[in-house]
This record gives structure tokens, C-alpha cells and sequence, in this order.
């Protein structure tokens, strides 16, 4: 579109400046025919004065000679007789130069005035040699052919003749120029109407173009500086001609996509800070639990170290004992050894502990696993704790369909992990309250939970209850070692272990094992 404005323009441009040179070039044209017509006429004005001196002249050495005599002037007049000629042969030359020029309307007469002239000065020059030859004696103003010659022929009729072509050819003359001041004044009236017409309407062209142009380069500025401020939405919405259109799409688009990336940076901010802020938590929670482990491991160094020694004191003291008795009995031998024995028992029991959870932070519990049937395993551990609580309801429920239940587990340490949770439950419950086992089977899962009636856990303890050195409030007894190592066990199986408690009416742990084959 703007292309064809711009072209339209130099169309315009280029009309006025092909009129400008076409007018120059006719006047250019006109102005040397008027010259070459002008010189002609001059020249034939100035040769027609010539040849009026040159006649005169010449009549006056023919009037010498008859006066002095016939051979007086004759070089002079033979001299003026050719300049004569030569003047009319040029004046003859000029006068068809100009009729080719003017046309016959405008010279109308020169030529044929020429002509009458040459016979006029023939016929004068013919009579004085007439007079010449006349030899007459008589006094020259008494003759008459003398007289009439020259006041008749060459003072009226010669005189008018070429007084006639020169007033003829001056009126040429002054033709010509008045054609000439005409051609100059129409042109020069001609280039101001041009000048007048032209130099507006290139003016208002110049302008109408600048602001086609001026105008979209102020709307692209401004859209530039629209999407520097941050105002994305359309800098551009007015429709450009062709040319900037591609150039206002672009910057739409890369407002767009400006607007897009300043979205996705103020989403990713966001995102971000949140992230910080999850993290930050996370970190927060992980270094109140790094701070209550290393208090627990502090506690733990204590109760590992009470646990220690109170055994090691024991050993050393039935030792110191024993030696220092002056007579020993193989009684007393027995029954000190038997004392150290049992705690050497007990510090085993502790460093294997210690050592399994070790063993389970590192994933390396050494399973000896096989299919075994579920339903025997839990009978034979309730049978032995009801046999150590004779006093305390033990029961087993479960459905006659699951006795032959197989799970794929290694048997002591889920023997062991069941004795932790009938340890638990006999701990924590009074002597009266009965203990509840049941086994449920799922399309994937072999569930056994054991219920009791005792006092129940806090929420904050529920929470707790599974990490390693944690001990119920009220009770003291052993490193809270029973449940990490009961959660490591059943992790190692790929299983779960979980507790529901209400606080006042009892507790209910149960572990879920993946099902095996019948």
C-alpha cells in the first residue's frame, strides 16, 4: 500500500517535471527560431541600409563622372557596382532564408521589392551613361534628362524604393521581437502558472507522504514503548498499510510472547517462593527432628551407657566378690557365674538390638525367607505368653478358611516381632484386661493385629511411637528399642506396621505382610 503511495507520488512528481522540461524544450526551440528568424531580419535590415550608402555612392561617382569626365571614377565605380552585387545577392540569399522562416504571408513583397530595386539601380546606372555619352555641353541644370534623373528617379523614385524595403524590414524586425517579448512573456507566465500549480501540490504531496510514513513509525514508538512499560495487550490494533503490517504483527506477537514469558516468570516465582517456602519447612522440621534425634541419641548415650554399666557392675562386683571369699564353695562359683552369665545374656540382647537397627538403616537385615504357613506361627506365640500370663485372657480369632494361609517370611523375626507387640500389650494393659489377636486376608495382603484394653496412647506419642529411643511417659522400662526393631522387621518383609489408639480403652498394632501362595 505504501509502496503504491510512493509510487503515485513519483508519478505526479515526475508529470510536473516532464511538463517543466517539455515547456523548457519548446522554449528553448521557439527562442532559437526566433533568433536565427531574428538575425535574419537584422541582417537584411543592415544590408538594406548598406546597399541604400552603397547606391548612393555609386550615383554619386556616375554624377563625378559627368562632371569630370567619363573616365574620372571609373575604378570607384566599378568597385561600388560590385558591392552592389554583392549586397543584393545577399539580401536576395536573406530574403528566401527568411520566407522559408516567416512564410509568404508574412514577407509578402521583399522579394519581388528585390528584385525592382536591381532593375531601378540597372536602369539609374544605364541613364548616366546615357548622359555620359550624350556629350552635351549645355550647363547641367539646364539638362533636362540630367534633371529628371536625379530629382525624379533617384531622389523620388529610388529614394522611396529603398526607404520602402527598409521601413518593411524594420516593421520584420520589430515583428520578431514583439514575437519574441510575446514567446518570452508567455513562457515566463507559463513557468510562474507551472511553478504555481506544481510546487503546492509537490509541497502537499511531500507533506501527505511524510505523514504516511510519520504516522506508523509514531504508532510502532509508541507500541515500543507500550511493551518497555509492561503493557502487553495489542500495542497496535490500528490497520497499517502493507508494508508495516508484517512489522505491527511482529510486535504483537512479541508482545504476546513478552506477555507469555512475564507470566510464566511471575508463575515460576511464585512456584519458586513456594517451593523456598516448602523447603525452608522441610528444612525447619528436618532440624527440629535432627534436634530431637540428637536428643534422643543424647538420651540414648545415657540409657545405653546406664544399661552398660549397670550389667558391668554387676559382672564386676559378683567377680570382686567371689575373689575376695577366703573359701569358696562350688555353689558360690556356680551362682556367680550364673549371675554373670545372665547379664552377659542381657548385654548381648542390647548389642544385637543395636546392631539389627543398624543393620536396617543400611538395608542390609539378612532375611532366611520361605513360604510358611501364618495361622501355626501365631498360635505357638500365643500359646507361649498365655502360658507366662496364666491369669490374663489371651484369644485367637480368626476364620477356619485361613488355617492354611501362607505368607513368604522369615520365621523367627516374625516371631519376634510378634513377641515385641504381645510384650507391649501385656506391659501396658492391667493383668485383667484381656488381649484380642486376629488374622485377616486380603486379594494381597495377610493382616494380623493385636488388641488391647489398656490405657491407651497420646496423639503426640501415636506420632512418635515407631522412632528409635522413645519411651511411653509413664513408663521407663527398657531403650524404646521394641517397635523401631518390630517397623524394621516388617519394612524388610516389604510390609507395614501400624497403630490405632484411643486413649483410656486400649490400643490396637497391626502388621500387614504381602500374601503368599496356598
Amino acid at each position: 500500500m505504501y509502496k503504491r503511495k510512493l509510487f503515485y507520488f513519483g508519478l505526479t512528481t515526475a508529470f510536473f517535471l516532464f511538463l517543466a522540461l517539455l515547456s523548457t524544450a519548446i522554449s528553448s526551440h521557439l527562442t532559437r527560431e526566433n533568433l536565427l528568424q531574428s538575425n535574419i531580419a537584422h541582417s537584411l535590415l543592415v544590408e538594406h541600409e548598406k546597399l541604400s550608402s552603397i547606391s548612393y555612392r555609386l550615383f554619386k561617382q556616375l554624377t563625378d563622372e559627368i562632371i569630370f569626365g567619363q573616365n574620372a571614377n571609373q575604378a570607384y565605380v566599378r568597385k561600388k557596382q560590385n558591392l552592389i552585387q554583392q549586397s543584393l545577392n545577399q539580401i536576395k540569399k536573406l530574403e528566401i532564408e527568411q520566407r522559408k522562416a516567416l512564410g509568404i504571408s508574412f514577407t509578402k513583397g521583399s522579394i519581388e521589392d528585390t528584385d525592382e530595386l536591381v532593375r531601378m539601380i540597372d536602369e539609374i546606372t544605364v541613364e548616366f551613361r546615357a548622359v555620359v555619352s550624350s556629350k552635351n555641353t549645355a550647363p547641367l541644370n539646364q539638362q533636362a534628362k540630367l534633371k529628371r534623373l536625379l530629382e525624379v528617379t533617384i531622389d523620388d523614385q529610388f529614394r522611396e524604393a529603398i526607404n520602402s524595403a527598409v521601413a518593411r524590414q524594420t516593421r520584420v524586425v520589430a515583428a520578431i521581437n514583439a514575437k519574441m517579448d510575446m514567446l518570452n512573456t508567455t513562457i515566463f507566465w507559463f513557468a510562474i502558472g507551472l511553478g504555481g500549480l506544481s510546487i503546492p501540490l509537490i509541497l502537499y504531496g511531500c507533506y501527505w507522504l511524510f505523514n504516511q510514513l510519520y504516522q506508523p513509525l509514531i504508532l510502532i514508538a509508541n507500541a515500543t514503548n507500550s511493551i518497555a512499560m509492561g503493557h502487553y495487550h495489542k500495542p497496535i490494533s490500528v490497520k497499517l498499510d502493507d508494508e508495516f503490517e508484517e512489522l505491527a504483527t511482529s510486535i504483537n506477537q512479541l508482545a504476546l510472547r513478552l506477555q507469555q514469558h512475564e507470566n510464566n516468570a511471575v508463575q515460576s516465582r511464585k512456584q519458586l517462593e513456594l517451593e523456598v517456602k516448602q523447603r525452608t519447612s522441610e528444612l525447619t522440621e528436618a532440624n527440629l527432628l535432627l534436634t530431637k534425634i540428637d536428643s534422643r541419641r543424647r538420651q540414648f548415650i545415657a540409657d545405653v551407657s546406664h544399661e552398660l554399666r549397670t550389667p558391668l557392675t554387676i559382672i564386676r562386683g559378683e567377680a570382686q566378690v567371689t575373689l575376695r571369699m577366703k573359701s569358696v564353695s562350688v555353689d558360690d562359683y556356680n551362682q556367680t557365674l550364673n549371675s554373670i552369665l545372665g547379664q552377659a545374656i542381657s548385654l548381648s540382647r542390647l548389642v544385637d538390638d543395636l546392631l539389627l537397627l543398624t543393620r536396617a538403616e543400611m538395608n542390609q537385615i539378612n532375611l532366611e525367607v520361605s513360604p510358611t504357613k501364618i495361622v501355626p506361627l501365631i498360635k505357638t506365640e500365643v500359646t507361649k505368653w498365655q502360658k507366662l500370663n496364666p491369669t490374663r485372657s489371651i484369644t485367637y480369632i480368626t476364620q477356619s478358611n485361613l488355617n492354611h494361609a501362607v505368607v513368604t517370611i522369615d520365621a523367627q523375626r516374625i516371631q519376634q516381632v510378634l513377641a515385641i507387640l504381645f510384650d507391649n500389650a501385656v506391659k501396658y494393659s492391667s493383668s485383667e484386661q484381656p488381649i484380642e489377636i486376629s488374622l485377616t486376608i486380603t486379594q494381597s495382603l495377610v493382616t494380623v493385629s493385636i488388641e488391647d484394653h489398656g490405657e491407651g496412647i497420646s496423639a503426640a506419642e501415636v506420632d512418635n511411637i515407631f522412632e528409635r529411643f522413645v519411651r511411653f511417659s509413664k513408663h521407663n522400662e527398657g531403650l524404646g528399642l521394641g517397635l523401631p526393631i518390630a517397623k524394621a522387621i516388617i519394612e524388610a518383609h516389604s510390609g507395614t506396621i501400624n497403630v490405632t489408639s484411643t486413649q483410656g480403652q486400649g490400643s490396637v498394632f497391626s502388621i500387614s505382610l504381602p500374601a503368599g501362595q496356598p
